[in-house]
């Protein structure tokens, strides 16, 4: 089993609330981050202390997610709609009002965006246009996570009624699956690189592990004390990293399914208080995090194999 070293590079402020969004960008040399004060920063793996300002809005933010094909940053802002940045200048240049609920997952594939809501409706944007094309009403509780296998063409939905909802988007997002298991909302969800496994974290601090498919679960586990906020799979896939409300991020062996390390304040001086998501980047290997003490941390992870 690998060994893994943990050592901690950067702890970075400058946001002034809980910090709720995390996505890597265009370039991986950059990252983007979101919080309650609604200010949306850009970071430079290269410079990590300059953080750089490229929105401030009047609510908080839940979610980025980059557009890599135009390199536009959409943000999930709250209570009105997403906003729309160009980073080749770090200018907005439109903006959609989609629903007075708040939004909790941005995801975009081709010409098209998908926002997902706490209303349970997810909304279809059509890029080119910059006008909505449908709304899927899901369920009546909130949309918390979106995952997308791009060469099966599925988006994985995971849902506060508990389930994880399967849509085909080769056919009109028809329904091709609904995975139960979970006892409360699922907050985390992502395809292994190779799409052979969906892997899902839950409020009821359960991490598992589908087949992608026939939907079937390969395995369960509880693997935190508290929710399960957000999960990553590491570049090539043998590896994730799982973060949780109970202020610890947790590494996993992917074939195995095992724990391979903890990072925690006693062990690390890891965050303080709930880590809301997770990266790992396709810079350089390092773990990103950021919680609701407001700061962001930068990891750096060494494999030692046995």
């Amino acid at each position: 089993m690998a060994k893994i070293e943990v050592n901690k590079l950067q702890t970075l402020t400058g946001h002034n609330d809980c910090i709720y969004a995390l996505t890597e960008g265009s370039d991986p040399r950059f990252f983007y981050t979101g919080a309650g004060d609604g200010m949306v920063v850009e970071w430079d793996l290269d410079l990590p202390k300059d953080g750089k300002l490229i929105a401030k809005l009047a609510n908080s933010v839940y979610t980025l997610q980059v557009d890599h094909a135009r390199n536009w940053l959409f943000i999930g802002h709250n209570f009105e709609g997403i906003h729309v940045i160009d980073l080749n200048d770090n200018k907005e240049i439109w903006s959609l009002k989609l629903t007075d609920q708040a939004i909790f997952e941005i995801k975009i594939v081709g010409n098209e965006a998908y926002i997902g809501a706490a209303d349970g409706v997810l909304t279809v944007v059509d890029i080119e246009h910059r006008a909505i094309k449908k709304h899927i009403k899901l369920s009546s509780k909130s949309i918390r996570v979106m995952a997308v296998a791009i060469g099966k063409k599925h988006l994985a939905i995971g849902l506060s009624d508990h389930s994880i909802k399967i849509l085909d988007l080769a056919n009109d997002f028809q329904p091709i699956a609904n995975l139960v298991g979970h006892t409360n909302s699922v907050f985390a969800l992502s395809y292994s690189p190779d799409e052979s496994l969906l892997a899902s974290g839950s409020r009821d601090v359960n991490l598992k592990f589908w087949n992608s498919t026939d939907f079937t679960l390969v395995e369960s586990i509880v693997a935190h004390l508290y929710a399960i906020n957000y999960l990553s799979f590491n570049e090539n896939g043998n590896m994730l990293v799982t973060c949780s409300m109970d202020k610890s991020i947790k590494i996993w062996e992917t074939a195995e399914r095992k724990l391979l390390k903890v990072i925690d304040k006693a062990r690390n001086a890891g965050h303080g208080t709930s880590i809301n998501k997770v990266v790992w980047s396709t810079y350089n290997g390092n773990i990103i995090s950021v919680s609701d003490d407001r700061t962001i941390s930068i990891w750096q992870i060494q494999v030692n194999n046995a």
